[in-house]
């Protein structure tokens, strides 16, 4: 491991000497240490490149995501099309990134939903214990044990019908209820042994809530557990969405994403012939989980205890 890094600042009369990086708070230093770590910088370069990409391509190229050109359909990439048009004469450059803007939408919301039944069922289950913290883990426990995969087709087979606008918030709470189990045991081990700490004695002492004590106090200090673990989901919300637009089961057309996107791949003359209406697709997906997952790793890294970078 790498040795601490040591910042010295003299005065002008060379008698002070000062050791700055023993004055830095832990996200100061879970900062230095991921920004040392090259390959998770390139990953968060890479993933804010595309974020940006997606945000603002679509708003400065001037098309509308229903803009039909018959006459100019399955044209090659070109100056006027800079990824070719599909079989309706859509623009593959202005829905390839609009696309992108749905996936990461539907991966945000679905980490996000992850994290808040997470946080609130092991912060709970964690800090009472006894019966509560049996019902709740035998709860987790039983959606951690539904088949996601099958349950998941399922379900979005059932609301294949539901208009492709609330489709999207639909699938991102669907793998969002069915991914938290993980997370809400993590935490709870954790606070299992952070409430028998001496400030919690404190907090106890002052007179505070439970409320107070759980999420002000405690889930604070298994911040960097979750924001590593919500990454993760990110990663896996965005593929799980893909292959259900790939199945057709998820985020339908006209609304593009990258997993409808690359459904286009499905009919033998597009994928033979027409491979940039649906090769952009997978390579802007394979970029934005590899890019996550490498920020992820860089910030398990980073927030771990045991190295004294």
């Amino acid at each position: 491991m790498a040795k601490k890094e040591k910042v010295v600042e003299v005065n002008s009369s060379n008698q002070v000497v000062l050791d700055k990086s023993d004055t830095m708070g832990p996200w100061q230093i879970a900062w230095n240490r991921f920004r040392k770590n090259k390959i998770a910088m390139a990953g968060l370069i890479i993933f804010a490149l595309i974020v940006l990409a997606v945000i603002f391509v679509p708003m400065l190229s001037g098309v509308h995501v229903n803009d039909y050109d018959f006459a100019a359909k399955n044209l090659a990439p070109s100056a006027e099309h800079w990824l070719g048009t599909d079989e309706q004469g859509r623009d593959v450059f202005f829905r390839l990134f609009l696309g992108g803007r749905i996936s990461i939408l539907v991966g945000v919301f679905a980490a996000t939903l992850t994290v808040l039944f997470g946080c609130v069922i092991g912060g709970i289950a964690g800090y009472y214990g006894g019966w509560i913290d049996n019902l709740l883990m035998r709860f987790a426990e039983i959606v951690y044990s539904l088949p996601f995969t099958p349950l998941i087709l399922v379900i979005a087979s059932i609301m294949m019908w539901t208009p492709s606008e609330i489709k999207m918030y639909l699938v991102s709470f669907l793998i969002g209820i069915l991914s938290w189990p993980g997370l809400a045991r993590l935490v709870r081990g954790q606070i299992l042994s952070l409430r028998e700490q001496e400030y919690m004695q404190a907090c106890e002492a002052l007179g505070l809530s439970d409320f107070s004590k759980i999420f002000k106090h405690l889930i604070p200090n298994v911040l960097s557990m979750i924001i590593v673990n919500a990454t993760l989901s990110m990663a896996s919300a965005i593929l799980t969405e893909a292959g259900l637009s790939f199945l057709g089961m998820g985020v339908t057309q006209p609304t593009p994403s990258w997993g409808n996107l690359m459904e286009l791949a499905r009919t033998s003359v597009v994928f033979q012939n027409y491979p940039w209406q649906w090769m952009p697709a997978g390579i802007m997906c394979l970029l934005t989980v590899v890019s996550i997952n490498l920020i992820g790793e860089g910030l398990r890294d980073a927030f771990d205890p045991k190295d004294i970078r």
